[in-house]
């Protein structure tokens, strides 16, 4: 029976029996589908391997060549070797390039960029001005040669003394008592002395007629020396009283007039160095210092002359002070004398000005100005002030030499502006002078110099750093 029958008869079969089941008739055609699908697969497989075996094949055998000859093989290898060795001899030379390139720029930057200026010049100075302060020409402390209490002072702060003037009187109690023992004991020694000459004269007449024997004699002799040393001892106590006695009154050792006054009526004086203090009332103790007295005519000035201007000054010459509270006013004064010889640190000469202060109108202690006519041809330049260096040496600048090496100079300063310093000797215009130098430059240390900024010639000190010339006329301003 064909399937088409079975398909006819089947829904008649499902009809004409009221007992078919249709969920069986829907099983066998998913079946029949499912198996023509595979049907239809198997052709298309077997109609591509068909079509397969009678493709032409796509790969190609290479063309059989003949091996090569020994001797072109060994020319392959040798220009194989030598393509090998040319490639790493290059490398290796690449190589050391960069290294030696690496260790060159190392080096640079191991060497420090400094930037530099040139010094400005000024014009030499025909007057010298330095400072210096007034002292008193002759200035002493005057303590108690005894020991007592004070009776009364003569003279207090501000007089005006002569030499020998009475200043104060101390009361001695115990020193009168202690020479009036002296005394005593000095008249108990002039007897027994006395006694000792006569004993010793006797004795020696004793001795001419043999009734004593020598030694007996002599000892007498030596009796009557030892009272004579006695006699001296106590002469030499007496004085030494009476002149503790005549320490009582004190009295001025030169003219001049008292700055210090540090005791009162009835304080307890020691002689010589006894209570701490000085002068303090409040507490009643008192120091050994009675008095200070100061001789204020004529006036010391002690100022230090820079050694370029050392040759300049002159014993005898004639200079004048100035002083602030006495403006437009000058005072003549002397060049008295000079320490001839130059400081090692600081590099000046100490030099003594002497000012006649008659009047009195000159005080001790104040601050002036020594105006020496030097009139030299000394060659000052200004550097900015953050150029100087501070060493063991002394105060140094570092300057740059042609061949790019530090130098480290000594130099000598006049005068400070400020932002600048007046440099009197070791540098000059044309030298290349390092600012804001770092402490660990040495002598002869390689630099690079750093490049002039945009629109400023090498070398010049900026606006911050303004010239001394303009600074040292707003200061006389």
């Amino acid at each position: 029976m064909s399937a088409e029958n079975k398909t006819r008869q089947t829904p008649g079969h499902l009809e004409s029996g009221g007992n078919g089941k249709p969920e069986q008739t829907q099983f066998d055609e998913e079946q029949l589908r499912a198996h023509s699908a595979q049907i239809q697969r198997d052709e298309e497989i077997a109609a591509m391997e068909e079509r397969s075996r009678h493709q032409p094949p796509t790969i190609q055998r290479p063309p059989e060549v003949s091996p090569a000859t020994p001797r072109k093989a060994l020319v392959v290898v040798a220009v194989g070797l030598a393509v090998l060795i040319i490639a790493g001899a290059m490398t290796l030379i690449g190589h050391a390039t960069h290294e030696r390139a690496l260790a060159m720029e190392t080096e640079r930057e191991t060497i420090p960029t400094v930037a530099v200026v040139h010094p400005l010049a000024e014009k030499p100075d025909v007057e010298l001005l330095l400072p210096g302060s007034l002292l008193a020409y002759e200035t002493s402390p005057i303590y108690a040669r005894t020991s007592g209490y004070l009776v009364r002072w003569y003279k207090d702060i501000g007089s005006r003394v002569q030499e020998g003037e009475l200043l104060a009187t101390i009361d001695t109690p115990e020193v009168d008592q202690e020479l009036n023992q002296s005394r005593a004991a000095r008249q108990q020694i002039l007897a027994q002395l006395d006694l000792a000459r006569i004993s010793a004269e006797r004795w020696e007449n004793l001795r001419k007629t043999d009734s004593v024997s020598a030694e007996e004699a002599d000892t007498q002799t030596s009796g009557y020396k030892q009272a004579q040393a006695n006699l001296a001892a106590a002469d030499a106590n007496v004085r030494r009283l009476e002149q503790l006695e005549g320490f009582k009154k004190v009295y001025a050792p030169f003219s001049g007039v008292i700055t210090k006054r540090n005791v009162d009526p009835g304080a307890l004086i020691n002689a010589g160095s006894g209570a701490a203090g000085n002068g303090a009332a409040a507490t009643g103790t008192y120091g050994p210092e009675l008095f200070d007295i100061a001789r204020i005519d004529p006036l010391r000035v002690y100022t230090s002359v820079p050694q370029a201007y050392a040759p300049f000054i002159k014993v005898g010459a004639e200079t004048y002070i100035t002083l602030q509270e006495f403006p437009g006013e000058k005072f003549k004064a002397k060049v008295v004398r000079t320490a001839d010889a130059i400081d090692l640190n600081t590099r000046t000469l100490l030099t003594e000005v002497d000012v006649p202060n008659k009047d009195g109108r000159l005080l001790p202690g104040s601050f002036g100005e020594v105006h020496f006519d030097v009139g030299s041809n000394v060659n000052k330049v200004t550097v900015p002030v953050n150029a100087m260096l501070f060493r063991a040496q002394g105060s140094q600048i570092a300057v740059v030499g042609p061949d790019n090496k530090i130098q480290l100079r000594p130099i000598n300063i006049g005068k400070d502006y400020g932002t600048s310093l007046e440099i009197l000797a070791g540098v000059s215009v044309s030298d290349r002078v390092v600012i804001n130098p770092p402490d660990s430059l040495e002598q002869g240390q390689q630099v690079n110099v750093a490049p002039a900024p945009p629109g400023e010639d090498e070398g010049q000190l900026s606006p911050q750093q303004p010239n001394a010339q303009s600074q040292q006329r707003g200061n006389a301003q």
